[in-house]
Parts: structure tokens; C-alpha cells; sequence
């Protein structure tokens, strides 16, 4: 019995590892964390870009929306239920089950939950993940820039209570990226502004859809429909090259 957490990337079909790509063809039963299950969430629209109608793609549903500041009860809830759905199946049936997640299996993904719901419930399941290219990545490649260079620090932030995290992580100087902070843009935009960073900052959402945008923070000027999965990288100040300040 195996358990595959596949990072499918940000929402490019073709941002796919040979690796995730061997995985998905290859499973018994492909599970896709949706919102509800009348929905397609873009995880399975990744992986039916290469399976297609195939009847091996099932959904889970998962509260995706869901802050986590606020009451965790049906986010557990969801949880507990993938993980007896996914255990049982691999107990009745034994076999391969991959689980699609967005980006990476190891970067804020729903994965980690149900693989340690799913071990609990079945001590002799195999996890395995493949890593996927995360949102931060597609971002650097649209906007044409580095993550890092030399000994630059990246910092990953999600912005899921506050900015005062941000903050800290801009007086760093270092690279900082702001996950999930579409609900937040506005206070977001502010608060790099404050700083001094909102030159040097890139906004990215949708990507690899074709209602993908990638632009300078500061020409943003829909900051209140901002969706909840976009993605913020703010450079630190560069001199020349190979001269990080």
C-alpha cells in the first residue's frame, strides 16, 4: 500500500515532473482536493490535462477556503472523513493512491494532514511525496527576476493573520514572499510600501491559467478581489552584479 502526495505545480499542465507525471499514470486511484464535490478544483484540472475523463480521479473535499484563525472544526472534520475515504480504499484494495496537491506536497500543502491521518489509521502505508514547482517559482520565471543571489535569505510568509510577520521579514533585506494574501492585499501593499519595497515587488495570481496575471505590486488596482491563492515577491535592494547590499 502506497500513499503519493504529488506536487502538480501552480496550474500549468506542463509544469509537471516526469516523476509526478509517472505517478498520476501509473496509480490505481488519483485524489483531488476539491472545495465541494460538484467542483473542479484546479488540481484536477492539472491532472485530467493528462488523464482526461479517466475514472480513476476521485474528489475529496477539503475546506481550502477556510481561515486558519478562525474555528478549525470543519477543517479537522474534513481531514478525519479524506483520510477514513482514502484509508479504506487502500485497505479494501490495496495499491497505489496519489494524492494531487497544488505547488509542492512539502509547502503549506493539505498532504501533510491526510498522510499522518492516513499512517495513523494504516501503521503499514508507504508515504511518498514527489515536489512539484511552487508558486514562487512560476512568479520569478514569469516576472523574469532571481529569487536569490549570493547570500541573499528568502523568506516565506503566509499571510493568514496579520503583517507584522512581513515586516520583520523586510527589515531582513532579504527576499520575502507573501503566500495567500488575497484577503489581505490591500494591508499587504501598505505595509511593503511602508518599507520602501513596493518598486521592487511582483504580484502573481492564477498561474498557469489563462486568466493568469503576472505585474509590478504597484500597478495593481484591484486590491479588494484579489483571490485568496496569489502569490507576492519582494527583492531585496541590488547593486551591481553579484553586489547584494
Amino acid at each position: 500500500m502506497r500513499l503519493v502526495g504529488v506536487g502538480v505545480g501552480p496550474g500549468d499542465p506542463e509544469m509537471l515532473t516526469l516523476a509526478a507525471l509517472r505517478e498520476i499514470r501509473e496509480a490505481d486511484t488519483v485524489y483531488v482536493p476539491v472545495l465541494a464535490p460538484d467542483e473542479q478544483g484546479r488540481a484536477e484540472a492539472i491532472v485530467r490535462a493528462h488523464l482526461g475523463s479517466d475514472e480513476r480521479v476521485q474528489r475529496l473535499v477539503f475546506a481550502l477556503a477556510d481561515p486558519v484563525d478562525g474555528p478549525q472544526e470543519r477543517r479537522r472534520r474534513h481531514w478525519d472523513d479524506a483520510a477514513e475515504t482514502v484509508a479504506k480504499r487502500l485497505r479494501d484494495q490495496g495499491g497505489t493512491v496519489v494524492f494531487a496537491t497544488l505547488g509542492d506536497p512539502a509547502v503549506y500543502s493539505t498532504f501533510s494532514y491526510l498522510a499522518a491521518a492516513v499512517a495513523e489509521l494504516l501503521t503499514e502505508v508507504e508515504i511518498v511525496t514527489v515536489p512539484g514547482i511552487t508558486a514562487m517559482q512560476a512568479t520569478a520565471s514569469h516576472a523574469g527576476i532571481a529569487l536569490t543571489e549570493g547570500s541573499e535569505q528568502l523568506t516565506v510568509i503566509p499571510m493568514l493573520r496579520d503583517v507584522t510577520a512581513l515586516r520583520e521579514a523586510l527589515r531582513a533585506r532579504g527576499t520575502v514572499v507573501a503566500y495567500k494574501g488575497g484577503r489581505r492585499l490591500g494591508e499587504l501593499r501598505d505595509a511593503i510600501d511602508d518599507c520602501g519595497a513596493l518598486d521592487r515587488s511582483v504580484y502573481a495570481e492564477h498561474l498557469g491559467t489563462p486568466d493568469a496575471r503576472v505585474l509590478p505590486l504597484a500597478e495593481v488596482s484591484d486590491v479588494d478581489d484579489a483571490p485568496y491563492l496569489s502569490t507576492v515577491v519582494v527583492l531585496p535592494p541590488r547593486g551591481g552584479r553579484g553586489e547584494q547590499w
